[in-house]
């Protein structure tokens, strides 16, 4: 073979023959060598174990002394008849009142008292005042419950509590149960124990029950209130009316006294004329005696018959009463509250989990940055 052929071949390279490492490196620039990494990883696996039971340790010890979390919960629909009777009883009671009793002995029925004793409008009202801000913040520190949590967490000032009692808010709520059923709603309280969420469910529902109940009643004296007012000012028109009347009707009367007199007409005369101005055909006897009566009217009920009927009503408003010591709900419980089995907050397990994954995942990623920074000084020197 020639000299020229021996370079030839010493230049040609098979396509299958081992390539010449680059760099050092066994594998092509710009490729990782995962054997390389699994194996820097497993000569370190002792440090990746120590910094993984370290934040496994820090995990355990905030899982231990984390602040508990507790939610009591409860289903309610509305209230059904027999629940708010005696709130209907002392509603009805009034409805004579607030009806118009016609001349022909008909009776037309007013219906402003009938959303007053609607279950549907009685339990959306529970609910609103349920999540009002206001009553949950009137409960709230009026709670001892409350007090005790402040206290051990040392908040005094104004602006501490005002944060605290905006996050205690979001604990107190009651939401749709299901959208598929518009009146069923969940009530939820949370709570640092198990006991205290179950105590505060069960008396913040008592304090808007009250509450609730506190305002029907307000609202229905007003509605009287308004009611009586409305019937004493018509009063006053038509006895106004009344007087009028009587008043003219006496001019009337004298008037034709005088003109019976001037004509000498004693005694009543039947068809002596058809004028309806003046009632001379009484004769001057009859229409003095028409004038005494007139004189000694002192109930405008006997001119008017309406004036009877609005004395009546408020007869019957001032001796009817109102009784707050009644029975009285706005819901009734689909499920019943009941002491809380598990914790919401923390979640013990799922933090020590995630504390050991993140200190794998780091005490990993320290030994690789190491394995690569020592490797980037061997290349540089």
């Amino acid at each position: 073979m020639s000299t020229g052929s021996k370079e030839v071949m010493q230049h040609y390279q098979h396509p299958f023959s081992p390539q010449p490492p680059l760099n050092g490196f066994n594998h092509k620039e710009g490729e990782i060598d995962l054997f390389e990494l699994f194996n820097v990883l497993w000569l370190s696996k002792i440090k990746i174990i120590a910094i993984s039971l370290l934040f496994a340790t820090v995990a355990i010890i905030y899982a231990l002394t984390a602040q508990q979390w507790w939610s009591s919960k409860a289903v309610v629909i509305p209230a059904q008849l027999n629940d708010f009777s005696e709130y209907q009883f002392q509603v009805k009671q009034f409805q004579p009142v607030f009806d118009v009793y016609q001349q022909d002995g008909t009776i037309l029925v007013n219906e402003e008292l009938t959303p007053l004793i609607d279950n549907e409008k009685l339990f959306q009202q529970f609910i609103n005042s349920f999540n009002s801000l206001a009553n949950k913040k009137a409960f709230l520190l009026s709670s001892a419950q409350f007090q005790e949590y402040l206290s051990y967490n040392k908040l005094s000032d104004e602006e501490a509590i005002s944060r605290t009692l905006d996050a205690w808010f979001e604990k107190i709520k009651a939401v749709m149960t299901d959208k598929k059923h518009s009146d069923v709603y969940t009530l939820s309280l949370q709570a640092t124990t198990r006991e205290s969420s179950f105590v505060l469910l069960n008396s913040y529902i008592a304090f808007v029950s009250a509450q609730v109940f506190k305002d029907n009643i307000s609202n229905l004296k007003a509605v009287i209130k308004a009611k009586e007012n409305e019937l004493k000012q018509m009063l006053t028109i038509f006895e106004a009316q009344a007087s009028n009347y009587i008043d003219v009707e006496k001019q009337r009367s004298l008037l034709s006294l005088d003109i019976a007199k001037a004509a000498k007409l004693e005694q009543p005369v039947a068809n002596i004329t058809d004028n309806k101005l003046f009632d001379i055909q009484l004769g001057s006897n009859a229409l003095q005696a028409k004038v005494k009566a007139l004189d000694s009217i002192d109930n405008f009920g006997v001119v008017d018959p309406n004036i009877q009927q609005i004395q009546a009503k408020l007869s019957l408003l001032k001796a009817t009463k109102i009784n707050t010591d009644i029975n009285f709900k706005t819901f009734r419980f689909l499920d019943n509250v009941e002491m809380p089995l598990n914790r919401d907050k923390p979640k013990r397990i799922l933090i020590v989990v995630l504390g050991t994954l993140l200190g794998s995942i780091l005490g990993m990623a320290m030994v690789l940055i190491q394995h690569a920074i020592s490797k980037n000084k061997e290349e540089q020197s």
